[in-house]
């Protein structure tokens, strides 16, 4: 083997390594799954207390 022949691997790799198109990628997919996580743990917080709310406005009413 000569250099010739592993030169293009070596750009391929570089090219591989400096690309960062797949970056946004793997952020935005960060960025979801944070936001998932607040929005079902809101919920569930939310959805608790509201059971709650509306058992004890249902048992006033009664």
């Amino acid at each position: 083997m000569n250099s010739k022949e592993t030169e293009p691997v070596a750009k391929i790799i570089q090219n591989l390594w400096t690309d960062e198109s797949g970056q946004d990628i793997a952020e935005y997919a960060v960025m979801l799954a944070v936001i998932l996580v607040i929005v079902v743990g809101t919920v569930r917080l939310i959805g608790s207390n509201a059971n709650n709310v509306f058992s004890n406005v249902g048992s006033s009413i009664k």
